[in-house]
């Protein structure tokens, strides 16, 4: 009853002012605030037009008032979806920030102008283990969690890099070329490109310095060659498995939930994860097996039938969870079990999502359950073919229906049977390994996840950049 009676006094008090246009800096610094406060209770209307009264009294008076009201008018005709409205206010506001040197909002209007404009465009080049991926995209948010706008992103040849021999090096080299020439086309900036070594790569090529080295001067050679005016445009050669963790943990999931947020990655040759704690810092966990090389560790010789390959899984995710995730959960990283949410990354969350809930695809931040990853790891065992062949037909939206079909059809190519049932094991065991707590645990899938170190790279760097334009303005 108090909430309906203020929300009758707030409308009361718009119909008392809208009749006439601020007559003072004070009057009009009023009308800006309640312009924002009617936005909060979905009444964007109303909170532009009493913006817009704000604005005569305060142009070429009061400039950072002024850069203020031309905010709100964004977000409110953000609200009414009318983009062109948006964009224009939010670039009046952006050049008086500037003129103003307030380098942090500065900064957010042209991240705002950046997404809505779609000028935003981002590019990664992962240079891994078994071939060079690429992925161009776009960052929006979606339901709390960022959701990747995919513009391009080819089938990756398979090029075992690991290998270290000329001819794996040759192939990688064409491929990376056809990439350096697609980012040219798509015309993205050169500090919106992420390239980086893999972990996979930087441990095993780091075993053997010369051979990372060489690979390092090829692609190195090949940048300056076909991008000349990207001068500053490196390759990270330091990725960690901790260090991916932490980026997938930035580029997934929003800065406003990481006290209450754990990640995990299980990826085809580790599985990483962690959490960051009160001060900020990121814990990170690392294992040294995945999906494919767990099917190698419980069939090295890929020779067992089936029915024994499965009795032989079983064991073996047993000594897993006994020796390595127990152990991780329970003992070394308590604050995997005190978060909340779990944000789940890596192929077989994919390959799960995609087979169990197909009327999901597209969709971000899709929501698990220890129920789903039981049936998984059931169907996995007893009716694989009823697994990967689930049933379409009440897909009725044809975009739905498409995605559904690809991510099946890609699901199917990833992985064979052995791959599916070591996946599904472990996936369960780690599930169990979180549930193992009187914290009630939500799970979500983040599609995409396999590119979010582009994205965490990118976020982070828009945080520090915030983070040193507020402390300058501090000081000022």
């Amino acid at each position: 009853m108090r909430s309906i009676f203020y929300f009758l006094l707030l409308v009361s008090c718009v119909h008392t002012v809208q009749a006439q246009n601020a007559r003072t800096i004070e009057e009009a610094s009023h009308f800006i605030k309640l312009g924002n406060t009617l936005r909060m209770v979905d009444r964007s209307q109303q909170a532009i037009d009493l913006l817009l009264r704000a604005l005569p009294t305060v142009q070429s008076k009061d400039n950072y008032l002024e850069a203020i009201a031309y905010e709100n008018l964004g977000y409110a005709y953000s609200d009414q979806e009318n983009t062109q409205a948006s964009l224009r206010y939010f670039q009046k506001a952006y050049y008086l920030y500037k003129q103003l040197k307030f380098g942090a909002s500065e900064a957010a209007m042209q991240q705002l102008i950046g997404e809505i404009s779609g000028r935003d465009m981002y590019a990664g080049i992962d240079v891994g283990a078994s071939g060079v991926k690429l992925a161009i995209f776009r960052t929006t948010y979606e339901n709390g969690f960022y959701k990747k706008e995919v513009k391009l992103r080819p089938n990756a040849p398979n090029v075992t890099l690991v290998s270290g021999s000329a001819q794996a090096f040759l192939a990688g080299q064409n491929v990376m070329k056809a990439y350096l020439d697609s980012i040219r086309m798509y015309k993205v900036p050169a500090d919106h490109i992420y390239i980086a070594f893999s972990s996979g790569i930087n441990e095993t090529l780091g075993k053997t310095p010369g051979k990372k080295s060489k690979l390092h001067e090829l692609f190195s050679d090949l940048i300056k060659n076909q991008m000349p005016q990207s001068d500053s445009l490196i390759i990270d050669s330091t990725l960690t498995a901790a260090r991916e963790a932490e980026l997938f943990m930035i580029g997934s999931v929003p800065r406003k939930l990481w006290g209450s947020t754990s990640c995990m990655d299980i990826g085809s040759g580790n599985t990483k994860g962690g959490y960051y704690d009160a001060d900020r810092r990121f814990h990170s966990i690392s294992m040294p097996f995945g999906t494919k090389t767990l099917a190698n560790l419980i069939d090295n010789n890929r020779s067992l039938p089936i029915e024994d390959y499965k009795k032989e899984a079983q064991r073996v995710l047993k000594m897993v969870a006994d020796t390595a995730l127990n152990l991780e959960f329970n003992t070394t990283s308590p604050g995997l079990q005190q978060r909340k949410t779990v944000a789940l990354g890596g192929g077989i969350a994919w390959a799960m999502t995609a087979y169990l809930h197909p009327e999901r695809a597209g969709t971000t931040a899709v929501p698990l359950t220890i129920g789903d990853v039981q049936r998984f790891a059931q169907l996995a065992m007893t009716n694989y073919q009823g697994l990967i062949h689930p049933d379409l037909t009440n897909l009725t939206d044809p975009v739905v229906r498409q995605k559904a079909e690809a991510d099946v059809n890609n699901a199917q190519n990833q992985f064979n049977e052995k791959q599916i049932i070591a996946g599904a094991l472990l996936l369960e065991t780690v599930f169990r390994a979180y549930a193992n707590t009187s914290i009630t645990k939500r799970f979500v899938f983040i599609r995409d996840s396999d590119i979010s170190w582009v994205t965490g790279k990118f976020v982070e760097m828009l945080n520090q950049n915030y983070e040193r334009a507020v402390a300058s303005e501090a000081r000022q």
